[in-house]
Parts: C-alpha cells; structure tokens; sequence
C-alpha cells in the first residue's frame, strides 16, 4: 500500500538529540506527531520506524533512536505524497512545529509537532495496530 502516515510518540523525559544536519535539538517531556509518506510498502517503513536497531537516515531515525522515545500509535491513509502536507499543515494548526524537521524534500516549516492530543486524527485517518 503507498500512502502517508502519522507516529504518535511519546518523550518521557526531556531529550537533546543530534538529528542530522539540524545539529543539537531539544525534545521536551510530551506528545508528538511526526507525518511522513510511503509511496510503497507503507507497512515496512512504519514497521522499520518502531525497531530501534536501524542505520539513521531520516530525521526521525535520530529522534526514536533514543530510548526515552517511543512510538505509542499510528495513523495512515491511502493517499499521494501531496497529501503529506496537507496533514502536516492540519497538526501544525493544533500543534507546535519542530522547524526544519522532517520537511527537507518540500516546502513545509516542518513534518514533527509538538502536540498535546491526537484524537482528531481518527476523523480522517485509521489507525494501525501496533505492538510498541
């Protein structure tokens, strides 16, 4: 299936983490929706997201690296990589942005949010069943 996806994660304890070239960030204690987008194979990019163990190619690879974060949902839809902006501008409404995170392939502020709930997903988006 190609479509986009968003992790629900959960930081249990205020976090700085080198992510790439955006250097030293701060991840404080909270929920967070970071959106991205499979255009084949969703199921093994959210599967390679909740393992721990993987090379750090992405953004959110640095960010669930670290054993004070983890992955407690996700949400997905069939949809076009467009789409992934579209959700990404409806989390950042409701959300704080992490800037520059995850949005380096367009013209987003930002694909990771610093959010306080995430029940307004399930309007327009199912739900994975994961074991975290």
């Amino acid at each position: 299936m190609k479509g986009i996806y968003v992790l629900i994660i959960h930081v249990s304890n205020a976090v700085t983490v080198h992510v790439g070239a955006l250097g030293k960030l701060v991840f404080e204690e909270g929920l967070y929706g970071y959106v991205g987008s499979a255009q084949g194979n969703l199921d093994k990019r959210v599967r390679r997201h909740l393992g721990k163990e993987k090379r750090k190619f992405w953004h959110i690879d640095y960010l669930l690296g670290n054993p004070e974060v983890k992955v407690l949902r996700v949400f997905y839809k069939e949809a076009g990589k467009t789409e992934e902006c579209n959700v990404a501008r409806a989390i950042g409404e409701r959300g704080r942005r992490i800037v520059g995170f995850g949005s380096s392939d367009c013209s987003c502020r930002s694909h990771l949010f610093r959010i306080k709930d995430y029940g307004f997903l399930k309007n327009f988006m199912c739900e994975l069943d994961v074991e975290t």
